[in-house]
C-alpha cells in the first residue's frame, strides 16, 4: 500500500486546516497518510514518527519513509531544515516544487519564448529615473513589489494634466512630479519593486476583473482543470483579488452577462491557455532542474480586444475560495502522488523525452547585422533591448564594429544565446565582405547611404552604396534585408539578385514600417505608427528625428521576428550608448548636448535640428572638423553653412582643420560674423567658451571621437556643472 507523507513546518496537524482533508481521501484511495515535520525525520534508520489520523484524532506513530511526499509547509520555514528535506528529495519523489517567485516565472517564461506575447512587459525599479522612462512610454502602470502576495502593497500610477495619480485599493492620492519621485525613492530603498504597463481588464459595468485558472495533474499524470473563475473588484478598487475585497462569480454565467456570442470562444480559449502554459511550465521544469509540477494558479487579465495577459502565476494557488471545490483540490493531488510513487521510471522518461526533443527543436537563430553611414550603433542598441526582453540575445559592444571585432564575437557566441546583434562598420571595399565570412547574417539591416568615408571612395556615393551592398551578397540569400525608403542613396544598393523579403522603413514616404506625428518631448521623442493591424503611440528616451528612423530598424527587426507592440514599447526604453545626444543640464540653466562619437554632414546638421528643437534660449554649436570627406570636403563644409544659417543658430564655433569654412560660407550667407569663432588650439576655444556662454544657452558640441571634442564636453560641465 502507498504511504503518502505530508511534510509541514508545523508540528500539529490540528493547525493546519487542509490535513484532514487529505488524511481522509488518501484512505478512501487505498493510501496510508502520515503528517510530519523535518525534525520528525531519523536518516538513519530510513523512518519517521509522524501522525496518522486515526478514530477521530491523530496519533502519533513511527512509520518507514514515505513512497511519496506532498510538500504543503512554509518553503520560508522549511529553509531552516534544507539539508534534511534535500536529502529525502534524494530518495523520494515529492510532488511539489517551487518554480520561482512572480519576477523569475516571468522571466522564464520571457526566455523560453512560446508563452511570451501574453507577458505584460516588466522592469524591477532600479532607480527614480527608470521609472519615469517608463511611464512615459506607457502613461499608466502598475507599481508592485517582486514578492508580494494576495494583492498587497500593488499601486496604480497614471499621469494626469496637473501631475500623477496613485491608486491603491479604493484610495486615491495626487502628487507633483517631485512628490511621486520622493515615494518611489521610499518604496525602493526598502523593498524590490517592479513596473509594469497597466492593462484595462474591466466589465462591462467599468469593475476591474481577472480570472484564475487552476490546473492538476490526476492520478495518471496528466494535467487536467480543476476550477476557472472570474475575481471582480468592489466598485472604486482595481484590484480583483479576494483578500482585498474582491468577490468570485461562476464562469459560465459571468462569461454569458459580459461576452454574450463570444462566451463560448472565451471558456475554450482560457481552458486550452490553461492546460498548454501549466504544460509548457512543466516542461521549463523538466529541462532547468530535472523534476515535474503538479499544480499551478495563473491570474489573467482579457483586454478590450480579448487578449490575454498574464498577470502572475503561483505554483501553491492553494484551494479556490467557493464552489465546493476542495475536496476536487485534494482528491486531485492524493491520486497524483500515488501515481507519482509508482511510475518514477515514467517520469525520468518523459523528462530525458522533452530534453531531446529540446536539443532538436533548435535551429538556426536569428543573426542580425546592422550596417549604414549612420545610426548603426543606436539602431543595434534598440534593437537588443526589445529582444533582451525575451531572449538570451549576444549584443556587440557600443562600437565594436571592426572585423578584428567580429572575429572575437564569433569566439563569444554560445549555444546559450538565442539571438546575434552585430553592427558591421567599414571604411573601404571589402571590409563588409569580410565581416559577413566571418559571421553571416541571416537579417540584415542597412541604415541609410550617407558621406561618411566617402574620400576613400573618390568622392563618389555610388562607390559608398556599393560597399555596403557586400552585406546584402554576404547574407543569408533567402534572409531578410531592412532599408531606408527615405534615403534617396539607399536606392543605389544592389537588392536585384537577392532572394530573400526585403521591407522598407520610412517617415516621408511610404514604407511597411513608417513613422509620423513626430514630437520632442521633455526627454525624449514620441511617434505614431501602425503595428500588427492598430495604431500605436511609442516614446523613445532621446532626442532627434533621426534616432526615430534607428527605432523604426529595431521595431521592424523585432516586429518581424514576433515581438509584441508592449514588448517593443517596453525594449524601446533602451540604455542610451554613451555620448550620443547625452544632455547636462548646468547650472543657471545652461544645457549641453554632448553628440562627440562620429561626425559627418548628415549627422552633424541632424544634430543641430536637435539644438534648434530643444534649445531655449540662446542656441551655440561647436562643431569640429569632419574626417574623410576627400575632395567633397569643402562643398559639404558650406553645406553645413548653410544650414547652420537656415536653422537659425545664435553663436557658432568650429574647430579643426579647414573646417573654418563652415562659418565662411554661413557669413557669406548673411550670418553675423561677430558670433563666428574658429580655433585649431583647444585651450584657446575654452578661453572664448568662458567668455561667451551665459545664463540659458543651449550649447551642442558635435564633432568625432578623433578630433577629441568629448575634451570640450568635460570642459563645459567642469566649468558650468551642478
Amino acid at each position: 500500500m502507498t504511504l503518502i507523507g505530508m511534510l509541514h513546518h508545523r508540528k500539529d496537524p490540528e493547525n493546519v486546516v487542509k490535513s484532514y482533508a487529505y488524511a481522509a481521501v488518501a484512505k478512501a484511495e487505498g493510501a496510508e497518510f502520515v503528517y510530519f515535520t523535518p525534525g520528525s525525520v531519523n536518516l538513519v534508520n530510513k523512518s519517521i514518527r509522524g501522525k496518522v489520523y486515526e478514530n477521530g484524532k491523530w496519533v502519533e506513530k513511527l512509520t518507514r519513509f514515505p513512497d511519496v511526499i506532498y510538500n504543503a509547509g512554509s518553503p520560508e520555514k522549511l529553509a531552516k531544515s534544507k539539508s534534511i528535506v534535500n536529502k529525502l528529495k534524494r530518495t523520494i519523489p515529492f510532488t511539489t516544487h517551487s518554480i520561482g517567485n512572480k519576477w523569475s516565472v516571468n522571466e522564464r517564461l520571457k526566455a523560453a519564448k512560446d508563452f511570451a506575447q501574453y507577458l505584460i512587459p516588466s522592469e524591477i525599479v532600479r532607480n527614480t529615473e527608470s521609472f519615469f522612462k517608463f511611464l512615459n512610454a506607457f502613461d499608466k502602470l502598475v507599481f508592485k513589489p517582486i514578492d508580494g502576495r494576495k494583492g498587497k502593497g500593488i499601486f496604480f500610477i497614471s499621469k494626469i494634466d496637473s501631475g500623477y495619480q496613485v491608486n491603491q485599493g479604493s484610495q486615491t492620492n495626487f502628487y507633483s512630479k517631485q512628490q511621486l519621485k520622493d515615494f518611489i525613492q521610499s518604496k525602493i530603498s526598502s523593498e524590490k519593486f517592479i513596473i509594469q504597463p497597466y492593462i484595462k481588464s474591466v466589465t462591462k459595468s467599468g469593475q476591474v476583473f481577472d480570472f484564475r485558472l487552476h490546473a492538476q495533474k490526476d492520478g495518471e499524470g496528466n494535467w487536467v482543470i480543476t476550477t476557472i473563475y472570474p475575481r471582480i473588484a468592489p466598485i472604486g478598487s482595481i484590484i480583483a483579488n479576494i483578500n482585498n475585497g474582491g468577490y468570485t462569480n461562476y464562469l459560465d454565467p459571468f462569461l454569458k452577462q459580459e461576452f454574450q456570442q463570444e462566451a463560448f470562444n472565451i471558456k475554450r480559449t482560457l481552458e486550452h491557455f490553461t492546460l498548454s502554459l501549466a504544460n509548457h511550465l512543466d516542461e521549463l521544469q523538466m529541462l532547468e532542474h530535472n523534476e515535474v509540477i503538479d499544480e499551478i494558479g495563473i491570474d489573467v487579465g482579457l483586454d478590450e480586444n480579448h487578449k490575454i495577459w498574464i498577470y502572475e502565476v503561483n505554483w501553491r494557488p492553494g484551494c479556490p475560495p467557493a464552489f465546493y471545490l476542495e475536496m476536487d483540490v485534494v482528491i486531485n493531488t492524493i491520486r497524483y502522488a500515488m501515481y507519482l510513487a509508482t511510475n518514477q521510471s515514467e517520469v525520468k522518461r518523459k523528462i530525458m523525452e522533452v530534453k531531446r526533443k529540446k536539443i532538436e527543436e533548435r535551429g538556426s537563430i536569428p543573426i542580425v547585422g546592422i550596417t549604414g553611414s549612420a545610426g548603426k550603433t543606436t539602431s543595434k542598441a534598440f534593437l537588443a533591448s526589445i529582444l533582451s526582453k525575451r531572449w538570451n540575445i549576444f549584443e556587440s559592444k557600443d562600437y565594436w564594429n571592426t572585423t578584428d571585432h567580429t572575429k572575437k564575437h564569433a569566439e563569444q557566441i554560445s549555444q546559450e544565446h538565442e539571438a546575434v546583434v552585430l553592427e558591421y562598420g567599414m571604411a573601404y571595399p571589402g571590409v563588409i565582405t569580410e565581416h559577413c565570412s566571418i559571421i553571416q547574417p541571416n537579417i540584415s539591416v542597412v541604415t541609410n547611404i550617407g558621406m561618411a568615408h566617402i574620400g576613400n571612395f573618390d568622392g563618389d556615393i555610388k562607390g559608398i552604396a556599393k560597399a555596403k551592398s557586400e552585406i546584402i551578397h554576404g547574407m543569408d540569400q533567402n534572409g531578410v534585408l531592412f532599408v531606408n525608403n527615405d534615403d534617396k542613396n539607399s536606392r543605389l544598393l544592389e537588392t536585384q539578385q537577392f532572394k530573400g523579403k526585403i521591407f522598407t522603413v520610412g517617415v516621408r514616404t511610404r514604407a511597411d514600417y513608417r513613422a509620423y506625428d513626430i514630437q520632442y518631448r521633455d526627454n525624449g521623442m514620441t511617434f505614431k505608427m501602425n503595428l500588427q493591424g492598430d495604431e500605436h503611440t511609442l516614446f523613445i528616451p532621446i532626442f532627434g528625428e533621426h534616432h526615430v528612423y534607428n527605432a523604426l530598424n529595431a521595431i521592424a527587426v523585432a516586429d518581424y521576428l514576433g515581438f509584441s507592440p508592449m514588448e517593443i514599447k517596453s525594449g524601446l526604453l533602451f540604455r542610451k550608448p554613451p555620448r550620443r545626444m547625452t544632455i547636462y543640464e548646468c547650472k543657471d540653466q545652461i544645457k549641453v548636448i554632448d553628440d562627440t562619437v562620429h561626425s559627418h554632414p548628415q549627422a552633424v546638421m541632424a544634430a543641430l535640428d536637435v539644438l534648434t528643437n530643444i534649445g531655449k534660449g540662446r542656441k551655440i554649436a561647436i562643431l569640429g572638423q569632419m574626417r574623410e570627406l576627400g575632395e567633397r570636403r569643402v562643398e559639404e563644409y558650406r553645406r553645413v553653412g548653410k544650414y547652420v544659417k537656415d536653422q537659425g543658430i545664435d553663436v557658432l564655433f568650429t574647430y579643426g582643420f579647414r573646417a573654418d569654412e563652415i562659418g565662411n560660407h554661413a557669413k557669406r550667407l548673411g550670418f553675423p560674423s561677430q558670433n563666428i569663432y574658429h580655433f585649431t588650439d583647444r585651450e584657446k576655444l575654452h578661453n572664448q567658451l568662458l567668455n561667451t556662454i551665459r545664463a540659458g544657452d543651449t550649447v551642442l558640441v558635435k564633432g568625432a571621437s578623433k578630433t577629441n571634442m568629448f575634451d570640450t564636453v568635460k570642459f563645459l560641465d567642469e566649468t558650468f556643472g551642478q
